[in-house]
């Protein structure tokens, strides 16, 4: 019997879309030159990166001038918080961060931090959300910059990114989103956002590993991350990835066509995840917003059961999913973002993310729905949270002796 396979973690990496490879394959063989090059064989390679522009900003509602093409949503995320930080440090060093950004946003503030900066990380709710009125009253006379991401991937929350942008416009401070987790998932439309700069990568529409986009607001300016060269009006850098970035624009360019229907087939699938799997595994503990979220992303807890043997059991019955992002998954801490939420330390360690993509079916939903329990069985069988449960005890209690920390993060 062949075993099935099933992909659950769309939110880490996508498959690529046919209609992207082929728009790719022309600049990896005939179509070699350097963009920048003044003769005919850097042509058709600077005529792709200005179609994949325009096709890009169709899908945001963004000028084609406003897209800065870079390598990856890390380097976007650097771009935006670095090159604006450094830009604007003449009217103040304050900035703004939400504590469940991803790790290319948290990481950055130590190094703001070690150049003179002043970064307050700003708490969600229990559901993951940024206070507008939170954020207003940490806004100060010196503040500059607020990052808050569009949507979390690891938990599916969408944050009111319109409204705290507002607030920023208000008080004149510049107001970053990284759109990652919500590109491809959700319409976005910067221009109704009134966002200063945003963030997506190739990943987000089904394209190809290599290229992402900084959106800038026309008139912002930023200092380039990456210097050395002229390419994208001087604000990065070096020899445009040619392949990556045309089969990131056709990528875009079809994931606007059929948004609405994968979305649709997306939600509806996650519901069914949501009603069936408790009657299935008892203890599961939902995580993120029950209504602003993502389609297609399922997060939970599962009591008393490690989260890596988890993934690993999963693995070996065909089901690919995570514990949340694949930047920090192999660090087998516990996910910031969960202990963001106020989720106890042990329970956050159990930590199950389910993002599905446009092309999931009901099989896969019935697969996974038949396989999980009978895993969960085993590992809790070996568990000793699950037997403290069993004998009535309190399993996340500290016994004598025992000190039970939150990791640093």
């Amino acid at each position: 019997m062949v075993m099935k396979s099933v992909y659950f973690d769309h939110a880490n990496s996508t498959p690529v879309l046919p209609e992207a490879i082929a728009a790719m394959h022309p600049y990896l063989n005939r179509h070699f030159g350097n963009p920048s090059s003044l003769h005919r064989f850097g042509d058709p390679p600077r005529q792709a990166i200005e179609q994949a522009r325009n096709q890009v900003s169709r899908l945001i509602n963004a000028a084609p001038e406003s897209i800065i093409f870079t390598s990856s949503a890390t380097e976007s995320n650097n771009l935006a918080l670095k090159g604006l930080a450094f830009a604007h440090q003449n009217r103040g060093r304050h900035i703004i961060v939400s504590a469940i950004e991803h790790i290319s946003i948290l990481e950055q503030t130590r190094t703001l931090k070690r150049s003179g900066f002043d970064v307050t990380t700003l708490k969600v709710d229990q559901w993951g959300r940024v206070d507008p009125q939170k954020l207003r009253e940490t806004i100060r006379p010196d503040t500059i910059l607020v990052s808050v991401m569009h949507a979390n991937y690891e938990i599916g929350t969408i944050q009111p990114v319109e409204q705290l942008a507002a607030i920023c416009r208000e008080r004149g401070v510049l107001f970053h989103s990284d759109g990652t987790a919500a590109v491809g998932r959700i319409p976005v439309d910067v221009t109704r956002l009134e966002v200063d700069a945003y963030t997506f990568s190739a990943q987000s529409v089904y394209g190809p590993k290599g290229a992402a986009v900084l959106y800038l607001k026309p008139g912002i300016r930023i200092n380039p991350l990456i210097e050395g060269g002229f390419q994208e009006k001087g604000r990065r850098a070096g020899t445009e990835n040619v392949a990556a970035i045309a089969g990131m624009g056709r990528a875009a360019e079809i994931t606007g066509e059929h948004l609405s229907g994968w979305r649709e087939n997306m939600n509806r699938l996650s519901r069914r995840l949501y009603q069936e799997l408790p009657a299935r595994v008892e203890r599961i503990i939902f995580t993120g917003h029950p209504i602003d979220r993502l389609p297609g992303v399922v997060s939970m807890c599962i009591e008393f059961v490690e989260g890596e043997a988890l993934l690993l059991s999963l693995d070996d019955a065909g089901i690919a999913a995570a514990s949340g992002s694949a930047c920090t998954a192999r660090t087998l801490k516990a996910s910031h973002v969960l202990l963001a939420l106020g989720i106890d330390h042990a329970v956050a360690q159990s930590s199950l993310l389910l993002t599905l993509g446009k092309d999931n079916t009901d099989e896969d939903i019935d697969y996974f729905l038949d396989r999980l329990p009978s895993i969960v069985s085993r590992l809790r069988s070996i568990s000793p949270l699950y037997a403290r449960y069993l004998r009535g005890e309190n399993p996340y209690a500290c016994k004598t002796g025992q000190n039970h920390q939150h990791e640093e993060n």
